[in-house]
């Protein structure tokens, strides 16, 4: 039987093997930890998420598939050409950011009022903030589907005389060169933050 004296060598031995296990744990799993963004104004998910989108149009008149966004990281937001202040600000703000940070991406308009927003319309409308802002739209069902998908919230308001307004929300969604969401962002922006916090998301989809 053995004595007290001879279990210590291997009891160590265990202490070793189990620090050591913890120690290949947390340097295996560093890297990964390591690669998440410190954003200022946004929220990084974790986990890419699939967010397939529909047969739509794009301002040029172009088929557009979820196909369309790969290669290239995408800046989404929904909005509409009739929208009266956040829409042009927010587009007026993001020329300014594409022009600031330092890693290339595309900016998307996906409009909440495709009855009105044809891709003549878009592309009339987004020349007057940056000539590469592509605009998307599409069947009604559809458009409502893709926004559903994303947790953007839009609201059709009907207004005197027979018109009409959409409220809906100011986030912006960032895709990856896969077309998988994996950041968001909220009001209020900043052009500088805003700017910095794309350049680390960015590197760190490419990660």
């Amino acid at each position: 039987m053995a004595t007290p004296k001879s279990w210590l060598p291997w009891a160590a031995l265990a202490v070793v093997a189990a620090l050591g296990g913890v120690w290949l744990a947390r340097s295996t799993l560093a890297p990964a930890a390591a690669q998440a963004p410190q954003l200022q104004g946004g929220t990084w998910l974790p986990e890419p998420r699939e967010v397939a989108a529909p047969a739509l149009v794009d301002s040029r008149g172009a088929p557009f598939t979820q196909d369309s966004f790969t290669g290239h990281a995408s800046l989404l937001f929904f909005g509409f050409t009739h929208c009266p202040d956040l829409c042009p600000t927010t587009m007026a703000l993001l020329a300014q950011v594409r022009r600031t940070a330092r890693t290339p991406f595309t900016v998307y308009l996906v409009s909440v009022d495709p009855e009105r927003d044809t891709p003549e319309v878009l592309q009339a409308y987004l020349r007057g903030f940056d000539a590469e802002f592509i605009g998307l739209t599409g069947a009604p069902l559809d458009i409502k589907g893709y926004t559903r998908t994303f947790g953007a919230a839009v609201a059709k308001v009907e207004l005197p005389g027979g018109s009409y307004t959409m409220d809906h929300s100011a986030a912006l969604f960032l895709l990856d060169g896969h077309g998988r969401l994996r950041a968001i962002f909220t009001p209020p922006y900043q052009v500088e933050s805003l700017a910095a916090d794309l350049d680390a998301a960015i590197a760190a989809t490419r990660g």
